[in-house]
């Protein structure tokens, strides 16, 4: 039967909010809109278009799956990162807006003429994407343990045409490089995995476990990165990791005593909240 718009987002609203979610109108109205190929200010302008029943019915079906807490971003299967749209899937991390700050320092660190860049763990290829994108210059390699990340980030890297200065290598963090980078930098997986049951749910049952959990109270994977940062990062070389709210000071208690010869601070968010591990190599190993 067919419905009139403002009635059947009218009723997804409550389907998600009795589901306990949060954000039950604004997840609504991504949704019908995806359905619809088009943007929330056309449904506010639209209330009585009538839907489809085979639009009714894929917009029910995705309402049904939000009420289970799978992310919308999984749903819709793209999200903005710094201003640009990338596709994700359940292979990858969902990037997120505190991951900003990690661009914005190698952006404001590093010179806008040419750099070699490593992005370990680049997931769904945001960072490395981005970084091309704003840097004509550099060149980037955007590496990752997952096939299927991978696949991810190779559509990332032709959707935002920069397939000829993004690089994307299967490898277990630093396994397999030599050479020397400007810049090494790094989403790790950073939460504890005793912080599991404190999730939510849309993280912890639908977000990649490899690309989240970390032994090691969360740094076993910062303090591989750190330890043989060195051997690939040229004189004056940046290690931009990032890591959790409560990381700061055991990140760089860990990171000082395992590269003696580099300088690491912590840059914290507006918030005060620690989010970047940031290294300084004087000189290569």
């Amino acid at each position: 039967m067919n419905q009139k718009l403002a009635i059947t987002l009218r009723r997804a609203i409550e389907t998600l909010s009795a589901a306990g979610i949060d954000s039950a109108r604004l997840d609504a109205e991504v949704l019908l809109a995806h359905v619809l190929h088009t943007d929330r200010s056309w449904l506010f302008a639209h209330p009585d278009h009538i839907l489809p029943p085979k639009k009714t019915t894929q917009f029910e079906q995705l309402i049904a799956r939000r009420a289970q807490f799978e992310p919308v971003a999984y749903l819709t299967g793209e999200r903005e990162f710094f201003g640009l749209p990338f596709f994700v899937s359940p292979a990858v991390l969902i990037p997120r807006p505190e991951t900003e700050l990690l661009v914005e320092t190698a952006l404001a660190r590093l010179p806008k003429t040419a750099a070699r860049v490593l992005d370990v763990g680049t997931g769904s290829g945001c960072i490395a994407v981005t970084l091309a994108v704003q840097r004509p210059a550099w060149r980037v390699i955007a590496t990752d343990i997952s096939a299927a990340a991978l696949a991810v980030a190779r559509k990332n890297i032709r959707r935002h045409g920069v397939s000829a200065r993004v690089l994307p290598v299967q490898a277990d963090l630093l396994a397999p490089f030599c050479g020397t980078v400007d810049a090494i930098v790094s989403n790790p997986p950073y939460v504890n995995p005793r912080q599991k049951p404190k999730l939510s749910p849309g993280v912890r049952d639908f977000e990649p476990h490899s690309a989240l959990f970390s032994p090691d109270a969360g740094l076993a994977h910062v303090r591989r990165l750190v330890s043989v940062a060195g051997r690939l990062l040229s004189a004056g070389g940046l290690l931009l990791v990032e890591i959790g709210a409560e990381q700061g000071e055991p990140a760089l208690a860990s990171a000082r005593a395992l590269s003696p010869h580099a300088t690491f601070a912590i840059a914290r968010d507006l918030a005060g909240r620690a989010r970047l591990l940031v290294g300084e190599y004087r000189h290569s190993l």
